[in-house]
């Protein structure tokens, strides 16, 4: 009787234990798990990482290579602009060097033209030619004998002065235009300028070096 006692009392006792190292077991299998998903994290993000500092190491080497690109573009800006500035400043000085030669060849060129008056204006030689020499009033038509004028004067331009740029100036008087197909003395002054460009023109006067200019009555 003690014997079935006891053998009860201690599977009453083993029971719990029994229960309680199985629980000791489960737990330490959930231990194991969960430090191979943090290993299998940890070794992720590691590769994330590597991954990362890869693609900032190419970014940085093609930043580096922009840069390069930079400088050296602005390098060549650089150098095209001291280019320029001295092209620039050549030019200036040709201009300058032929502006007194242009003013050098002789005003006696032109002789005694009936009806012209030669003098200087700084390094232009002027060629006057009074507007009632050569217009009648009110009109932009060449008289026939402002056309001997003209011939004399395109004569010495071709001859003497090939190379130079002609100019030409139209004026008229000061009073208000009243009966003409004119709506201004500016307008006058325009047609009469394009009239002795045209006529030097066909007198052998390059068309690439002359140019017409009207200052109407603001000097009459």
């Amino acid at each position: 009787m003690n014997d079935v006692k006891d053998g009860v009392l201690r599977r009453a006792v083993m029971a719990p234990i029994a229960g309680v190292l199985a629980g000791a077991l489960l737990l330490t299998g959930v231990g194991c798990s969960t430090s191979t998903e943090t290993v299998d994290s940890t070794e992720l993000t590691l590769q994330e990482n590597a991954e990362l500092r890869e693609r900032i190491a190419e970014i940085e080497a093609s930043l580096a290579f922009c840069q390069d690109e930079n400088d050296a573009l602005s390098g060549q800006n650089s150098d095209l602009a001291s280019a320029l500035t001295q092209a620039q400043a050549d030019l200036q000085v040709a201009n300058a060097t032929s502006r007194p030669a242009a003013a050098a060849q002789p005003m006696s060129a032109f002789g005694n033209i009936e009806g012209a008056e030669i003098f200087q204006r700084g390094d232009s030689i002027v060629v006057a030619v009074a507007g009632d020499v050569l217009f009648s009033s009110g009109r932009a038509s060449l008289k026939n004998d402002a056309k001997k004028t003209l011939d004399r004067i395109a004569s010495v331009l071709n001859a003497t002065y090939p190379g130079q740029v002609v100019r030409v100036e139209g004026y008229t008087d000061n009073d208000p235009i009243r009966k003409s197909k004119w709506s201004s003395n500016e307008h006058l002054s325009a047609e009469r300028s394009l009239t002795v460009e045209k006529y030097l023109v066909s007198r052998g006067v390059n068309n690439d070096r002359i140019y017409a200019a009207a200052f109407g009555p603001s000097n009459p």
